[in-house]
């Protein structure tokens, strides 16, 4: 089911294609897909979210984790993303395509960090 992987080789570069759904002159020069589409949103409802959050419950006031440092909401959001980043490269590295085990784990990795950071 996953064996077949649709991606664009350096032979096909130059070549004029069809025009989709996300295609916009604007990014052409990205490989704008609906994969890269749907993590820029997420980001961007990640930020949406926090910042309902903060209107919701100022402060976020600062509190020291297993780390020992003092970390706010916005912190452990960063440092979940980052980490999240790190899992899938490295999963994609060691393991392969299989991504949404490594997503599976990227999940339980944010509510760490949320809670225990």
């Amino acid at each position: 089911m996953f064996t077949n992987l649709y991606a664009a080789t350096w032979g096909e570069v130059g070549k004029v294609k069809e025009k989709g759904l996300f295609d916009f002159d604007l990014f052409s020069w990205m490989a704008w897909t609906w994969q890269t589409a749907a993590f820029f949103i997420f980001i961007a409802l990640c930020i949406t979210v926090m910042l309902i959050w903060e209107k919701k419950v100022p402060g976020g006031s600062p509190r020291k984790g297993i780390l020992g440092l003092d970390t706010t909401r916005g912190d452990r959001l960063f440092v979940s993303l980052l980490g999240s980043a790190f899992i899938h490269l490295a999963w994609l590295g060691l393991v392969g395509s299989l991504l949404w085990i490594a997503s599976i784990i990227c999940v339980a990795y944010f509510i760490v960090v949320f809670k225990y950071v």
